[in-house]
């Protein structure tokens, strides 16, 4: 049961790398704040939940459980708030910011 739940977390924390890799080539690729903030946003609040549903099986108490849960749900949060915040400012810039 222990190589399997390795077996687990390697998927997932791999898959969560993946989804961290794909929104720093979004940022990079796209042509304007507003889709380059939608690629990273999406991809890291994806890779992000990935890695911590990896991590889980190995979290060696359920203290240590609700910890990560709790900085998933913080780095979600402050995600959509800053999003907000750097889309607003963007959309006042005009067309071209």
């Amino acid at each position: 049961m222990s190589a399997l739940l390795d077996l687990f977390t390697m998927a997932a924390v791999s898959a969560g790398v993946l989804f961290f890799l794909a929104g720093v080539v979004g940022l990079l690729r796209f042509p304007d704040a507003l889709t380059r903030l939608h690629a990273l946003t999406k991809a890291d609040n994806v890779g992000l939940g990935l890695i911590v549903a990896g991590l889980l099986p190995q979290a060696g108490s359920v203290l240590a459980a609700l910890k990560l849960i709790l900085v998933w749900l913080t780095v979600l949060l402050a995600g959509a708030t800053v999003g907000q915040l750097i889309a607003r400012v963007a959309r006042r810039a005009g067309p071209n910011p």
